[in-house]
């Protein structure tokens, strides 16, 4: 059973029961369709409505979305509770979201209490609000609010719902308040559907649609919520609902919505690959983070938010003045957003130690080193760091590119070394690759999910390699997209073609972001190793040569007068057309497709590589790498979903006419060769 009932004198209890969060699947359906009948056959005075455990209900069961609907449909079984003569009353605890906060809108009365999160997050999914979402909630709360929470898909606290009236009360107790509830005021409670519509307002709508335009570009779910809701101003409620249920059922089928839906079970199975599930780890409650620059500080700020009491180690007094200042921002800016109050900033502030002493860090369990990116100071740090540490706490690199087993070996024993790669800033971003080494011991390895876990990080397991996962692919973008400029294209046609496909900013803006010498500083580290038989495209090191680095100095790819956004800058297509002369290329024009399909068949090789060396595991932990960490659009499911949308053998097709071009660079993988030939999808590889 998963709808449980009892009754007490007049009132009638049904509590959901399907853990872990009450999803409402076929079962629930149907039990609550009965639990309606059953509340007027006995004729209770009231029925109040809960979830067992933590949690109301987390809304619809997604495993449903890829199979056709089966009745009893959700927006029916809400109709009948709404429309029965026994009035039900939500009684809600821990969250109510999608579906669930659709059940709290069907009941006559709704408590909620203090820890309470509401929300329609279905836009994440890619679909709508199914059951009433989008018509009942503007009745209940107006239009802007409804707005807000439907087309965001952002959820509200429950003094956030009281304030707005889209619940009754507030509590401590809801069930206790609920059955006590005065049943003259119970009496008086109108259904939500025949309450007014909200007002319209043209202008709100206006702004919503322009401001979901920018912010969820390219996504259709959001505009078409937007859409309902205006219908909900304008319709008889029943065909709103009809109208909206019509959406539902379109969108959910769409590649869209499976691409969200596979990018959000993939973040609830990250890090399984990892084989650390059976592995009891003390937790850790000191760490240490060897540099206090942008990146270090803002690791030891994620480890102070989770908890954790943090030593930075820096080196002399500037060092630890550079730090302290970097932290002491962090927190600021915590306390200015909203984040953190004044007393857990003071909390933080408590738990930090910055000191350019290593034996501070004799009681640490797990250390961090964030330092300069070189071998030399990495193995120095991590010396000093085995000389002050216990012999069993784990020593973590964040290094981006550096060799994992060489830093390992540099230490008595490399089976506690492991690689924790941040991305930046290292407090925000969610993507966390956990790099195993050749010597990694299992526990070390679990410490560092652990750690992924209490930072709230999406932690992928990588391999070592050169860029690990992440930098590995985003190499070989940069290099296809310098290609394409030598060939015919600009920076700003390049960018222009990757933000048209869904990413935020294309690769020669967010270069300029992060600047250009750091790109420069790896690629001649690589120097000595790279293929001299393959083709190298010298551009970037000119602009490198003649300073221009990016924001941070004034010009890079582009122009950013007086701070100001980016400017292109003809100059730059001048030095483009000179190199290109120079070694002989005659260029060509590139369409924005063109683009697309070279730097997208680009990466989609280069991960396939990743798979065949066992780097990455999983087609799945690529695209979690390229979703959270490299800007990849979400709604289109990653970079390998999106090369299973293609078709291996699409893939396969192009990357053969590439390398009629460039044999070297655009030699197809054998993962895309196999799954060709076997019809294989990516998702199914295995070695």
């Amino acid at each position: 059973m998963v709808v449980l009932r009892r009754t007490e004198g007049r009132t009638g209890y049904v509590e959901l029961d399907n853990p872990p969060v009450n999803a409402i699947g076929l079962k629930l359906r149907e039990g609550l369709l009965e639990a309606v009948d059953w509340a007027e056959s006995e004729h209770l005075e009231r029925v109040v409505l809960s979830g067992r455990g933590n949690i109301f209900a987390a809304g619809g069961d997604a495993k449903e979305f890829d199979g056709p609907p089966v009745p009893p449909h959700l927006p029916d079984v809400l109709d009948r509770i709404e429309c029965s003569r026994v009035p039900w009353i939500a009684a809600v605890r821990g969250a109510a979201l999608g579906g669930g906060l659709e059940l709290m809108l069907a009941c006559r009365y709704r408590i909620v209490e203090h820890d309470t999160k509401l929300g329609l997050p279905e836009v994440t999914l890619g679909v709508v609000p199914g059951a009433g979402g989008t018509q009942r909630l503007p009745r209940l709360v107006g239009l802007q609010h409804a707005l807000e929470m439907v087309s965001s898909g952002k959820n509200i606290s429950a003094a956030q719902a009281k304030e707005i009236g889209l619940v009754d009360a507030v509590s401590a107790n809801s069930i206790e308040d609920g059955e006590t509830l005065n049943a003259e005021l119970l009496s008086t409670c109108v259904p939500v559907r025949d309450l007014p519509a909200a007002l319209l307002e043209e202008a709100l709508l206006e702004t919503t649609r322009a401001t979901v335009g920018t912010k969820m570009k390219g996504q259709l779910a959001p505009l078409t919520a937007i859409t309902l809701i205006e219908q909900s101003t304008r319709l008889p409620f029943e065909a709103g609902l009809k109208e909206e249920r019509a959406k539902f059922l379109a969108l959910r089928g769409s590649p869209q919505s499976k691409a969200l839906r596979h990018v959000f079970f993939a973040e609830r199975a990250a890090g399984s690959s990892a084989g650390t599930a059976g592995i009891s780890v003390s937790p850790v409650s000191d760490s240490v983070v060897v540099g206090g620059g942008t990146m270090g500080a803002g690791i030891a700020y994620a480890l102070l938010m989770s908890g954790m009491r943090v030593i930075v180690l820096e080196t002399g007094a500037d060092g630890i003045a550079h730090a302290q200042d970097n932290l002491d921002n962090l927190i600021e800016a915590g306390v200015k957003r909203g984040v953190l109050s004044n007393e857990k900033a003071v909390s933080l502030r408590d738990g930090l130690t910055i000191t350019d002493n290593f034996s501070a860090a004799a009681g640490a369990s797990l250390a961090i080193e964030a330092a300069f990116e070189s071998m030399d100071v990495k193995i120095s740090v991590f010396q000093k760091l085995e000389a002050a540490l216990p012999p069993e706490a784990v020593l973590a690199t964040n290094t981006s590119y550096l060799d994992i087993d060489e830093i390992a070996e540099s230490v008595g024993d490399p089976s506690r070394v492991l690689g924790l790669h941040f991305f930046a800033p290292a407090h925000i971003m969610r993507l966390l690759e956990i790099v195993k080494g050749r010597e990694t011991s299992e526990t070390a390895l679990a410490v560092g999910f652990d750690i992924a876990r209490k930072l709230r990080k999406v932690p992928v397991l990588a391999g070592v390699c050169d860029g690990f996962i992440g930098n590995r692919i985003l190499a070989r973008y940069r290099e296809a997209a310098d290609t394409l400029l030598m060939d015919g294209a600009t920076p700003w046609e390049v960018d222009g073609a990757m933000v048209a496909f869904g990413y935020a900013m294309g690769p020669y803006e967010a270069q300029d972001l992060s600047g250009l010498d750091i790109a420069f500083a790896n690629r001649r580290r690589q120097d000595a190793t790279r293929d001299k038989e393959r083709r190298y495209i010298p551009i970037a090191d000119r602009l490198v040569d003649e300073g221009r680095l990016g924001r941070k100095t004034g010009a890079g790819w582009y122009r950013y007068p007086g701070g100001a956004g980016k400017v292109i800058d003809p100059l730059i297509e001048d030095i483009i057309r000179v190199e290109a002369r120079f070694s002989g290329v005659t260029r060509r024009e590139f369409s924005a497709a063109e683009i697309q399909h070279r730097l997208l068949y680009a990466m989609i090789n280069e991960a396939a590589d990743i798979l065949h060396e066992g780097i990455a595991s999983r087609a799945m932990d690529i695209d979690l790498v390229t979703v959270f960490g490299y800007g990849f659009p979400r709604w289109r499911g990653g970079l390998m979903h999106y090369a299973d949308a293609l078709g291996a053998e699409t893939v396969l097709e192009a990357l053969r006419e590439f390398a009629a071009e460039d044999a070297l660079a655009w030699q197809p993988s054998p993962v895309i060769v196999a799954c060709a030939s076997s019809k294989m999808s990516f998702s199914t590889w295995a070695q």
